[in-house]
């Protein structure tokens, strides 16, 4: 029930198939006769190394800016410890002398407002760190999952599938700033084009004609016909391609929206949404049981499930990044 079809599960299946071309003694242009050198028998693999060396020295200096950053985070805040323990020796003097003078009013409020321009000039340096690790996390995924795409081990997807819901950013916005699109529950804007590589949830018809919303990859947009074309997540690349109109394709978060300070981007209790089962490349339906209360937690779901007297299974927990407003409130 919780398994689509065509799920890959072992191994590819190619292992030990010998269709491969065999392999001849005298490759082409291996003479030594009139080479000024020898042959370059595989060029994709030296432009490969090379690639691997050009991407590592970015990542390098990204990191090299991410420790500046985070050194700059430090010296704001040991200001901002100078200023406070200042805020605190005056409210010991206050109490001592059991009054505020006008002297004090004037020299607190001077404190406070270097406080707060301390924290200000602090937190914006954490968000440029939050940007930079973020900034070298989606790099660092886009070479992993870069072609040539294999079939995965159940395992190693669900894995992977579980380190992305971890590893994606919280929002952390300035004092009154409201959440962007795709924060939390936040949706798209309706103009919003997703572009190659982002992870969405596509209506697709299986061979039984039945639908079903399943994690995709998105390959390509043609703005001429308005359709996209994804790839099942679950499948070799290309082996399961659908061309969907817009309709049927749905973005998933691409940041983790804070209860504590942000709650009115997260879905309260009782909403029905599409949410990623379990070890499974599926979305279904369910409804919120408990909204995430701290940065880090899950939602607490009821998934629809008619083999339960109430037609709902005990409460599952989904992360963030998997869980989508289901727009059809008839429960089926």
């Amino acid at each position: 029930m919780r398994h689509k079809s065509g799920l890959v599960s072992g191994g590819g299946s190619n292992s030990g198939s010998s269709s491969g071309p065999s392999p001849t003694k005298n490759k082409p242009g291996s003479s030594s006769s009139g080479s000024s050198g020898p042959p370059v028998l595989f060029p994709g693999i030296a432009n490969t190394s090379a690639s691997n060396v050009a991407a590592e020295a970015k990542i390098k200096d990204m990191l090299k800016e991410l420790y500046h950053l985070i050194h700059q985070v430090q010296d704001e805040r040991t200001r901002g410890e100078h200023n406070l323990s200042n805020i605190g020796k005056t409210h010991e003097r206050i109490l001592q002398e059991q009054k505020i003078s006008p002297y004090y009013k004037s020299k607190l409020k001077g404190l406070y407002n270097t406080a707060m321009q301390d924290a200000e000039s602090e937190a914006e340096l954490l968000r440029k760190a939050l940007d930079k690790i973020n900034e070298v996390k989606s790099f660092r995924n886009e070479r992993r999952d870069g072609p040539p795409k294999q079939v995965r081990r159940r395992g190693v997807l669900m894995s992977m599938l579980q380190q992305n819901a971890l590893t994606l950013p919280l929002w952390i916005g300035k004092p009154g700033e409201k959440p962007p699109p795709l924060c939390g529950a936040t949706p798209a804007e309706s103009t919003y084009i997703a572009k190659p590589r982002d992870k969405v949830a596509a209506r697709v018809k299986g061979q039984d004609g039945e639908e079903n919303w399943i994690l995709s990859e998105v390959v390509s947009f043609n703005s001429s016909t308005n359709k996209f074309e994804v790839d099942d997540i679950d499948a070799e690349e290309g082996k399961e391609r659908h061309v969907l109109s817009r309709r049927r394709i749905v973005p998933l978060p691409v940041w983790k929206a804070n209860p504590e300070t942000d709650p009115e981007a997260l879905f309260p209790a009782g909403t029905l949404v599409l949410a990623l089962y379990p070890q499974t490349t599926c979305f279904y339906r369910a409804l919120i049981h408990d909204p995430p209360k701290r940065p880090h937690d899950d939602y607490s779901l009821l998934f629809e499930d008619n083999s339960y007297p109430d037609g709902y299974s005990p409460p599952l927990n989904v992360a963030q990044r998997y869980v989508i407003l289901c727009k059809d409130d008839k429960k089926k």
